[in-house]
Protein backbone atom coordinates (compact mmCIF):
# COMPACT_ATOMS: atom_id res chain seq x y z
CA UNK A 1 0.00 0.00 0.00
CA UNK A 2 1.42 3.32 -1.11
CA UNK A 3 1.15 6.39 1.24
CA UNK A 4 1.85 10.05 0.99
CA UNK A 5 3.38 11.69 4.16
CA UNK A 6 2.91 15.53 5.18
CA UNK A 7 2.11 18.05 7.81
CA UNK A 8 -0.97 18.58 9.28
CA UNK A 9 -0.68 22.56 7.71
CA UNK A 10 0.07 21.22 3.97
CA UNK A 11 -3.09 18.42 4.83
CA UNK A 12 -5.35 21.93 5.70
CA UNK A 13 -4.29 23.28 1.87
CA UNK A 14 -4.93 20.18 0.06
CA UNK A 15 -8.16 19.49 1.48
CA UNK A 16 -11.47 20.40 0.06
CA UNK A 17 -14.76 21.90 2.08
CA UNK A 18 -16.51 19.03 2.04
CA UNK A 19 -13.84 16.45 3.73
CA UNK A 20 -12.65 16.77 7.17
CA UNK A 21 -13.66 20.15 8.65
CA UNK A 22 -11.50 22.68 11.10
CA UNK A 23 -13.11 21.24 14.37
CA UNK A 24 -12.65 17.72 13.00
CA UNK A 25 -8.87 17.74 12.81
CA UNK A 26 -8.98 20.09 16.16
CA UNK A 27 -10.71 16.92 17.68
CA UNK A 28 -8.68 14.40 15.84
CA UNK A 29 -5.26 16.61 17.65
CA UNK A 30 -3.55 17.68 14.14
CA UNK A 31 -1.95 20.73 13.94
CA UNK A 32 -0.15 22.48 11.45
CA UNK A 33 3.46 20.38 12.81
CA UNK A 34 1.59 17.17 13.05
CA UNK A 35 2.62 14.27 10.83
CA UNK A 36 -0.30 12.59 8.39
CA UNK A 37 -0.23 10.17 5.57
CA UNK A 38 -2.99 9.98 2.74
CA UNK A 39 -3.33 6.36 1.42
CA UNK A 40 -4.21 5.67 -2.11
CA UNK A 41 -7.90 4.96 -1.01
CA UNK A 42 -7.96 8.49 0.22
CA UNK A 43 -7.63 7.58 4.18
CA UNK A 44 -5.75 9.81 6.46
CA UNK A 45 -3.97 8.61 9.32
CA UNK A 46 -2.01 10.16 11.77
CA UNK A 47 1.03 9.21 13.47
CA UNK A 48 0.63 8.90 17.15
CA UNK A 49 2.83 7.89 19.65
CA UNK A 50 2.79 4.38 18.95
CA UNK A 51 0.98 3.80 15.24
CA UNK A 52 -1.03 5.55 13.00
CA UNK A 53 -4.66 6.63 13.82
CA UNK A 54 -7.16 7.00 10.88
CA UNK A 55 -9.30 9.78 11.65
CA UNK A 56 -11.00 10.30 7.92
CA UNK A 57 -10.83 10.00 4.24
CA UNK A 58 -10.59 12.56 1.13
CA UNK A 59 -12.92 12.44 -1.49
CA UNK A 60 -12.71 12.95 -5.55
CA UNK A 61 -9.54 13.30 -7.31
CA UNK A 62 -7.38 13.62 -4.15
CA UNK A 63 -4.56 12.03 -5.95
CA UNK A 64 -3.45 14.56 -7.86
CA UNK A 65 -4.58 17.08 -5.30
CA UNK A 66 -2.04 15.53 -2.87
CA UNK A 67 0.57 15.43 -5.27
CA UNK A 68 0.25 18.84 -6.64
CA UNK A 69 0.24 20.30 -3.12
CA UNK A 70 3.21 18.09 -1.69
CA UNK A 71 5.58 17.30 -4.73
CA UNK A 72 5.43 13.42 -3.94
CA UNK A 73 4.51 10.63 -5.39
CA UNK A 74 3.17 7.01 -3.86
CA UNK A 75 5.82 5.59 -1.64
Amino acid sequence: MGFIEMTGATLRRAMHEDELNESDLVKARVTDDTIVRINRQGDIEVRRPHGWDVIGGLIGGFEERIRRETGLDWA
